[in-house]
């Protein structure tokens, strides 16, 4: 499967361990996965080749909410 780049709108991201906890959650998902999180705007910018969905259902388990912005 080809790698595909996703935007996420992520409620609850308040710190940096916030951040990191997203990060590893999508890279669990996709270990080659790039992973960029902007704390201001709420938004994640991965190059992955896991799923919109997957990546939110994810991330919903780990105490955030996202929606795919893109794919």
């Amino acid at each position: 499967m080809d790698r595909t780049e996703l935007i996420l709108n992520v409620e609850g991201m308040t710190c940096g361990g916030c951040a990191e906890s997203v990060r590893k959650t999508i890279c669990r998902l996709d270990p080659d996965a790039e992973v960029a999180v902007d704390l201001e705007r709420r938004r994640v910018t991965a190059t992955t080749r896991a799923r919109s969905l997957e990546i939110a259902q994810a991330l919903d388990k780990a105490g955030f909410t996202a929606s795919a912005m893109t794919g």
